[in-house]
């Protein structure tokens, strides 16, 4: 091959060069590269929410114990916070908080099973009378046979996990009291130490992150606290809206099926549908078709005025999450974690919804304010 004066071999000509991987890549259209990126990019999201759920289902017992105490302690923090200006040390000011929250829990949980213990039975011979009925009117109504209504059922027995096992039960109960016992503990020291907890944790981020993370922490501690705080006072009334209308209805069994709207209000979506769902069948067992839709009519006029209405104004927008995303997160958290995880997951994900907000827009301020120059001409 020729060379030049100075010994250097001279450039081949691009009709003759091999082409390398960057110029293999530059060659390829603009939306097939941007396909490429983006699926490698959905991989690597999908492959690490797959992770992180299988570690979620390992330590899953811990995990609930560490979101409920966290959900606690935002519900109690006003209640510490009103101690501590009346001069409470840290320590007593905890207990009794703490103590608080035992005693409210004890005291309703008695008062209830002394009103509604003898009825639970008489509620679940009317839930499955009304089951019973509503079987009827789909097999008079649909060309469904009894026997393919049973096959279905016993089908959707079969896939949410057969009969009972009493080792399994067992171990179930040793966990949730394993988990109880831990988020009670938990509970006093950051109801003692929280802040002091924070304060370590900002003092060991420097420059511009301290500013960021505390304003992300103190974004996302709001949220938790207006989720929690809100979701109790609209539970209480939405159980208290249709315990009224079930009593004006005079359908029997009015306060458990309050009790069970109360609990259920901690679930968006799901847990009111299948509360208002347990009223209806309860009605129509007791009070026949006309009834029961009158309580359909009072359970969904309920639930509208709590959506459009005293959500927004009890939450103050803190906790805006689409319903589609509400319905996606609470069927992840049931699956991964059973009810336990369908009660923490709506709040730990408005709480990453707001933290990621308050970075995204912390940045934009940065942008906004600290233009980057425009690139030197060359």
């Amino acid at each position: 091959m020729d060379e030049d004066g100075a010994g250097r071999t001279p450039e081949v000509t691009a009709a003759g060069a091999r082409p390398g991987p960057r110029h293999a890549w530059a060659a390829l259209p603009w939306l097939v590269r941007t396909a490429v990126v983006w699926s490698a990019c959905l991989v690597v999201v999908v492959f690490a929410l797959y992770l992180l759920g299988r570690v979620a289902v390992l330590l899953a017992p811990l995990a609930i114990a560490v979101a409920v105490t966290l959900f606690l302690t935002a519900l109690l923090d006003p209640v510490l916070l009103g101690l501590r200006r009346l001069r409470v040390p840290p320590a007593l000011a905890a207990l009794l908080s703490l103590l608080l929250l035992l005693g409210i829990l004890v005291g309703v949980g008695v008062l209830v099973w002394n009103l509604t213990a003898a009825q639970f039975s008489e509620l679940s011979e009317e839930l499955g009378e009304g089951v019973q009925r509503s079987r009827d009117f789909v097999t008079s109504t649909l060309p469904v046979s009894d026997a393919q209504l049973d096959k279905l059922i016993q089908q959707v027995r079969s896939g949410m996990g057969g009969g009972f096992d009493p080792v399994g039960g067992a171990r179930t109960a040793a966990e949730v009291a394993g988990s109880a016992l831990l988020a009670m503990v938990l509970l006093f020291f950051l109801l003692k130490d929280g802040r002091t907890m924070w304060q370590w944790v900002l003092r060991r981020t420097t420059g511009p992150n301290r500013e960021l993370t505390a304003e992300a922490g103190r974004a996302g501690w709001q949220t938790l606290g207006a989720y929690s705080r809100g979701t109790m006072i609209i539970a209480a009334i939405d159980a208290i809206g249709i315990g009224l209308s079930l009593v004006l209805l005079r359908v029997p069994l009015a306060l458990p099926l309050a009790l069970i709207t109360f609990f259920g209000g901690f679930v968006p979506i799901i847990g009111a549908t299948v509360a208002g769902t347990v009223a209806v069948l309860v009605a129509l067992a007791a009070k026949g078709p006309t009834t029961a839709l009158l309580v359909l009519v009072a359970v969904i006029a309920v639930q509208q005025i709590e959506g459009n209405l005293l959500e927004p104004l009890i939450m103050k927008r803190q906790v805006q999450l689409h319903p589609a995303v509400i319905l996606v997160v609470v069927t992840a958290g049931t699956l991964i974690a059973g009810v336990a995880g369908a009660f923490v997951s709506v709040p730990i994900a408005a709480v990453a919804y707001r933290v990621v907000d308050t970075v995204q827009r912390h940045r934009e301020r940065i942008t906004a304010t600290h233009p980057s120059p425009p690139p030197t001409p060359t």
